[in-house]
């Protein structure tokens, strides 16, 4: 008798009927949605810059990096070794290699540097980063998004923007003025206050002499990207509630030590990026504006900000989508693949629907941003509002297409469904926005007056649209800020679907703008459930 081959003896089964990663695919060219959308918006020049990055970003490589960046998260070190004090933060390999291929697509500079369509550059290229990995999409957004607040003040954007626009990611803890490029970070909601921020107590001291410099005693209990080389901060100074630019480093070449790291926040996502309480100690600081307009200033971040949580939010809404279609048109159930079952199908269908709706809107803001629409006012916070609040929903239902499978941790979905709330509560949760957008209808004519041109101008092209227009009411009480605030982005998503033609536009009309299930896929409209699903398969 032959001997036993002791390894034969313990096979049980072969792997068969189980999907491929999902990697190595270009992430532009398989996302109609997204190329179709830039070019409406006025970036078709951009579509093979996008096709590298979109490459880059499904390479299993860089999938790879956001994997490792979230297993292993970042770490403070409050001194050195020989005691003195540095507040510096350890980063894992992958979390630098994500910021130097963020930075150097122009995430945070193609916006500002004279490009043609610079912001619906911004948008497509922070959609296809953030794919991989979204925690690091929050230091680039801050960066981009701090020029507008820094353009302020002359002397200030003079010193710091062409720091910005260089597109460069430069790691190295050093004096700005010594470093290839700069990242931005912000802090403003302190412990007793939160998104009210008139409720700040840190104080500002201006500096005899000082050329703007002022003294910042006070905490911040949220500052996002401790890491980077200056942070924009409110504060009140004499003259009220002001603006600051913190950096890391003075202009003598040494470190700023009023500026203190109390802790590392632990998330429940987003774990590559880093997130702090900090104190200020006397730190030292540049105003940017006049004493007591920090609100008016810092809004001009906050405006950018808010479009890239949507952006962020889609991105999100694509990648659940993308890994939802892949898995069930490569697994079989009942002599079937996943994906041609009638029901799965139909919630498949649903799911492309919504994502494509999101990312035509976010793409149609990007371009209002180029333009310097005035339109750009009022569909960021609607758009804000809406679609980081769908996020978490689509990608739960897309988790939920995986089986048991998707909520294993060595797989994509549970970190995409971890991430999915935050862009919901960063720069404003969704009282607040909703609050927002009443204030602007109330206060913003002219804002008002460019929303209902962008609405009429989709009129006499869906019977479902125009019905939805005609019942539409632009004021409410606070109480039903939120239900305004969900019907305006309903009908903002139809509008920008129906005038660029997109195929989608006439599901959409009949899945969301007509009575439907309260579930993805529970619809009784009568779609082209085939046609959608093809149109947004990933490869």
């Amino acid at each position: 008798m032959a001997p036993l081959d002791p390894i034969a003896d313990l096979d049980t089964h072969e792997v068969t009927n189980q999907p491929l990663p999902f990697e190595d695919v270009d992430l532009f060219a398989t996302d109609r949605a997204l190329s179709d959308a830039a070019a409406k918006a006025g970036g078709a020049k951009h579509a093979a810059r996008l096709g590298q990055i979109g490459r880059r970003a499904g390479s299993a490589e860089v999938i790879g990096w956001g994997v490792e960046a979230n297993r292993h998260p970042p770490e403070l070190d409050t001194h050195d070794r020989w005691g003195r004090r540095i507040d510096e933060v350890r980063f894992h390999p992958a979390y630098h290699w994500l910021m130097e291929f963020g930075l150097g697509s122009g995430v945070a500079s193609v916006a500002w540097d004279g490009t043609p369509a610079g912001h619906v550059a911004h948008a497509a290229t922070l959609f296809l980063t953030g794919q991989p990995d979204s925690g690091t999409s929050c230091p680039m957004t801050m960066t981009y998004a701090s020029v507008p607040a820094l353009s302020v003040e002359p002397a200030v954007r003079d010193e710091w923007v062409p720091r910005i626009t260089a597109g460069r990611y430069d790691p190295a803890v050093r004096p700005a003025s010594e470093k290839t490029g700069v990242t931005i970070g912000m802090a403003m909601t302190e412990k007793q206050g939160g998104s009210d921020v008139r409720a700040n107590t840190t104080h500002a001291e201006p500096i005899a002499d000082g050329d703007g410099w002022y003294r910042l005693t006070g905490h911040k209990w949220f500052c996002s990207a401790p890491m980077c080389d200056a942070f924009l901060t409110l504060a009140y100074a004499p003259g009220g509630l002001t603006c600051f630019l913190l950096p890391r480093w003075l202009p003598d070449g040494t470190r700023n030590a009023g500026f203190r790291i109390v802790r590392l926040k632990d998330k429940m996502g987003d774990k590559s990026n880093a997130s702090s309480e900090v104190e200020y100690h006397g730190a030292l600081a540049r105003r940017i504006g006049e004493e007591g307009r920090g609100v008016a200033t810092i809004i001009r971040m906050v405006q950018h900000t808010r479009l890239d949580c949507v952006i962020g939010s889609a991105s999100q809404m694509r990648a659940a989508l993308a890994q939802a279609l892949w898995h069930t048109a490569h697994r079989s159930a009942f002599q079937k693949r996943l994906i041609d079952q009638p029901a799965m199908a139909a919630v498949l269908a649903d799911l492309s629907v919504e994502s494509e709706a999101a990312t035509a809107l976010s793409l149609r803001i990007a371009q209002a941003f180029d333009e310097d629409d005035q339109v750009a006012r009022l569909l960021t916070p609607i758009a804000k509002y809406w679609i980081c609040k769908r996020a978490p929903a689509l990608v739960n239902e897309a988790m939920e297409c995986h089986g048991g499978a998707g909520y294993i941790e060595t797989g994509p979905m549970p970190r995409l469904f971890r991430q999915s709330p935050l862009n919901a509560i960063w720069e404003g949760s969704g009282n607040v926005i909703a609050l927002d957008l009443l204030r602007g209808l109330t206060r913003e004519p002219e804002g008002v007056e460019a929303l209902r041109a962008f609405f009429d101008g989709a009129r006499g092209r869906d019977r479902f649209y125009d019905a939805w227009l005609d019942d539409l009411d632009f004021m409410a009480d606070e109480g039903r800020a939120r239900l305004l605030v969900e019907k305006l982005a309903l009908a903002a998503q139809a509008a920008v679907l129906l005038q660029w033609d997109n195929p989608m536009a006439e599901a959409f009309c009949r899945l969301r703008l007509t009575s439907r299930g309260s579930a993805y896929g529970a619809f009784e409209a009568a779609v082209d459930v085939r046609a959608i699903i093809s149109r947004s398969m990933p490869g």
